[in-house]
This record gives structure tokens, C-alpha cells and sequence, in this order.
């Protein structure tokens, strides 16, 4: 078995349990040595706090790819998260074009909506250039609002099955080859998550808890591309990531006024026993 080196490529946020602040740990503990390309940077987390500050680093993220390229530096799999603007998407191509392996492992959450809204910044520019990158993932992780968005769907927040089945057929039709909508609620009491690997359509469900937390997406995928990378099926993955996020945010309601993450510090050791 090969010592993987995997790139993630989203935003840093200085203070904040979130994006890389999230990746980087949680690849690590899995056995991953795991390498950053931030592409915007962040004073803290844009939740919990009254203001923040903002740098875009789209020139930086063409310059380290440059260096990497030259220093023959390259990546077993990549995992994207937040991404801030089109200039980014398209460095993000790059990376992929110059610095990854034959036959390596692309992963991208397409974060930029939730709750039936786009965040700040974005709009129907972004989501089509989204669309076109998501086709070419290997595993694609939306929530149900950015599955909504990226097949052309109204959202809503009263769907079955049959209306869940339909986004899987219509991302698959763009090219997406195994997804995971995360966030898909079925009863009042539980969550989970659908997954279509292969040409096959799973359900799996979990506690839903009471508090939830910005940032909760971020731990997901982190969680899962450690898991897809060790061998184990999406589905099996997702059963993971979905464990360790309810841990998360079990920890995270003993501090109420904790509004910036979900704290997984404290529990990353049941990490190691989920991972087992």
C-alpha cells in the first residue's frame, strides 16, 4: 500500500472550524498525508462573529501550482471544498490538470448553498461553472439544496424518495459517476444521507440532533474522503463520516455559546474507532 498524498483545496479560515482548518486534521488522523492549497483567506469563521476579513488568493493558487508543477510534486486525490469565485474554479481545473496522478481520486463538495439559498457572493454564473466541474468529480457530496441547484430543481423542504431519486438521475446525467446528498430527512427524527455508487441507490439513516453548526458539511467530506481513500465503499464511507458528525455535534451542544464550528477536537479519538 502506497503513502497517499492528497491535496484539498478550499478557503482558510483563520479562526473557525471549518473548510481547512477541518480537512487538515481530520486527513492526517487517517493516515493521509495531506497538503493545502488555500484559495481565499480568512481573519475567521464568517458565522458567529460581527465582521471578518477577506483576501482572495486566486494569483497565489496559480503561482503554488506552478512551483509544484516544476518541483514534480503530485497528489493521489484531491478533495474541494468552498470555493470563492470562476477564476478559482478554473485554478482548481488547473491543479487537477497539472498535479495529480493517473487514475487519481477527485472528490469535490460543491459548497455554496443551503437552506434553499445560495451564499453570499454567488449566483447562476457560478452554479453553471460548478455544474461543469462537478461533472468531472469523482464522488460528488452536495447538500439538497446545491443538488436542487445544480439540476435545474426547485427547491423544497417537502420531498419524498421518488423526488430525491430524481435529483440522483439528473446529476448522474451530467456526468457525476457516484454522489452522496447529505441532509436527507425523511422523518422527524432522523437524517442521512442518499448514495448512488455504481448505478446503485442507498439510504442511510442516523440520529438527527438537536443542535446543528456551520461547518458540519466541511466534517463530513473530510471524514469521508479519508474513508474513500482507504478503501471503503460510499456507502460504508458515509455511514462514517455520518457517525463522527453526530459525535461532533453532541460535543458541540455542551457549549452553548460555542456559534463558529462543530467541536470535534475533543473526540477525534472516536474517529480512530469509527475508522477501524
Amino acid at each position: 500500500m502506497n503513502y497517499k498524498r492528497i491535496i484539498t483545496v478550499q478557503d482558510i479560515s483563520c479562526v473557525g472550524q471549518c473548510s481547512a482548518t477541518v480537512a487538515l486534521p481530520v486527513l492526517s488522523l487517517c493516515g493521509f498525508e495531506t497538503a493545502v492549497l488555500p484559495c481565499s483567506l480568512l481573519s475567521n469563521h464568517t458565522t458567529g462573529f460581527d465582521s471578518y476579513s477577506f483576501k482572495d488568493l486566486s494569483r497565489d493558487m496559480v503561482e503554488i501550482c506552478d512551483q509544484w508543477k516544476e518541483q514534480g510534486i503530485s497528489f493521489s486525490a484531491i478533495y474541494s471544498g468552498y470555493i470563492g469565485n470562476t477564476t478559482q474554479l478554473a485554478n482548481l481545473q488547473k491543479v487537477m490538470d497539472a498535479c495529480l496522478e493517473k487514475d487519481a481520486i477527485k472528490i469535490m463538495d460543491p459548497a455554496m448553498a443551503d437552506d434553499g439559498e445560495l451564499y453570499p457572493g454567488f449566483d447562476c454564473e457560478f452554479v453553471n461553472e460548478v455544474k461543469k466541474a462537478a461533472a468531472k468529480a469523482d464522488y460528488l457530496l452536495p447538500n439538497m439544496t446545491e443538488a436542487c441547484l445544480l439540476t435545474d430543481t426547485t427547491y423544497t423542504d417537502n420531498y419524498d424518495e421518488v423526488f430525491v431519486k430524481g435529483l440522483l438521475d439528473k446529476l448522474s446525467a451530467i456526468g457525476c459517476k457516484n454522489i452522496v446528498i447529505t441532509g436527507v430527512s425523511y422523518s422527524d427524527n432522523t437524517t442521512g444521507v442518499v448514495v448512488y455508487e455504481n448505478g446503485v441507490y442507498s439510504y442511510h439513516s442516523h440520529e438527527k440532533v438537536a443542535r446543528s453548526s456551520p461547518g458540519t458539511g466541511d466534517v463530513f467530506a473530510s471524514v469521508f474522503t479519508g474513508a474513500i481513500l482507504k478503501g471503503n465503499s460510499a456507502l460504508k464511507s458515509a455511514d462514517m463520516a455520518s457517525q463522527f458528525v453526530v459525535e461532533c455535534l453532541k460535543e458541540t451542544m455542551k457549549y452553548p455559546q460555542h456559534r463558529y464550528g462543530p467541536v470535534f477536537e475533543p473526540v477525534l479519538a472516536k474517529l480512530i474507532e469509527i475508522m477501524k
